[in-house]
């Protein structure tokens, strides 16, 4: 069995401790259902209003913030090259890589304007 390095475990409960604020900050996703008596019935505007707020959740509290650490992490690895192309290499992949998430985190928005306006929908989808 392989044995776990302490590297590990603590990159490991870095990520959780980072990462487990973030999702207490998804809470009020759903806007509607939350009454006691249910009074507060959800309907199919409610549902495309969550869709809208899981798609502003994921691109701030989290596509946003991993590309910076992944841009960040990519330089260090070329600063810390010393000339060794192959880790020169990776540090460009990783820049490549983090770039082309972003653009399409952020042309998938542009995407699903174009998809909306050309239904008919007039109103700004992504704000609430």
């Amino acid at each position: 069995m392989k044995k776990i390095s302490l590297s590990t475990i603590l990159l490991l409960l870095f990520l959780i401790f980072v990462f487990i604020p973030v999702l207490a900050s998804a809470q009020g996703l759903v806007p509607c259902g939350k009454a006691a008596d249910g009074s507060d019935a959800c309907t199919i505007n409610d549902f495309f209003i969550m869709l809208a707020r899981i798609f502003n959740f994921i691109v701030k509290f989290i596509a946003a913030p991993l590309a910076v650490l992944m841009l960040t992490i990519g330089g260090v690895i070329i600063l810390i090259s010393a000339g060794n192309p192959n880790l020169a290499g990776l540090g460009k992949k990783i820049l490549w890589v983090s770039v082309i998430g972003l653009v399409l985190v952020f042309g998938s928005w542009l995407i699903i304007s174009f998809i909306l306006g050309a239904l008919g929908y007039t109103r700004a989808w992504n704000v609430l």
